[in-house]
């Protein structure tokens, strides 16, 4: 299950799981049923444990944290895009001043949370970079336990916001009340199933 993983941790990718990870197929199965509106729920959500972790060792680093904040905000048409286009921006800028793989990749798949409020192929962002934390906080021979647990743990958070997003009767902006338009993440995946190989 983790065979590509492994692949790319011995050839020191940056990243270490994407669309094809075998382990996130029912996750991605998932994500491509779902709103967007319940996307950003979701991706939110899940990014508190990652932005938790990274100010327990980057205290005074708040930039992650105003990244989720004002997304947030932007979902709920309290400001307008720029303004959170550059706390994403941020967040991502500070994996790279920090010089930290494992944090980096923290930074980053908050930065992938936040901009799901976009588009929902940001969503995947959030687990391919915190599932790359975890493995290299782990180790190549102890990380197969602690990323499935994580998996998991999206897995059922998704199904979670699944049934209760709309049930909040949150105030949304505009463009994510718009439910007639396609998940953005299953008509990639369309595409690529149907790009000549």
């Amino acid at each position: 299950m983790f065979s590509d993983v492994e692949f790319k941790l011995k050839k020191r990718n940056k990243i270490l799981f994407s669309r094809d990870s075998q382990c996130l197929q029912e996750l991605i199965k998932l994500i491509q049923l779902q709103n967007h509106r319940t996307l950003v729920m979701w991706a939110l959500d899940c990014a508190k444990l990652p932005l938790e972790q990274f100010e327990t060792k980057y205290s005074d680093e708040r930039r992650p944290r105003t990244c989720l904040e004002l997304c947030a905000d932007w979902s709920r048409g309290k400001i307008k895009m720029p303004i959170a286009k550059q706390a994403i921006l941020d967040s991502h800028a500070v994996a790279k001043e920090i010089n930290d793989s494992e944090y980096g990749a923290l930074c980053h798949a908050i930065g992938h949370a936040g901009a799901t409020v976009h588009v929902e192929t940001h969503a995947l962002g959030l687990p391919f970079y915190e599932l790359t934390a975890i493995v290299l906080k782990h180790g190549k021979d102890n990380f197969p336990k602690p990323v499935s647990e994580k998996i998991d743990y999206y897995y059922y958070r998704l199904l979670y916001w699944q049934k209760n997003t709309d049930k909040l009767e949150l105030h949304w902006a505009d463009f994510l009340l718009n439910d007639t338009k396609p998940n953005k993440e299953r008509l990639l995946s369309e595409k690529r199933n149907y790009a000549p190989k």
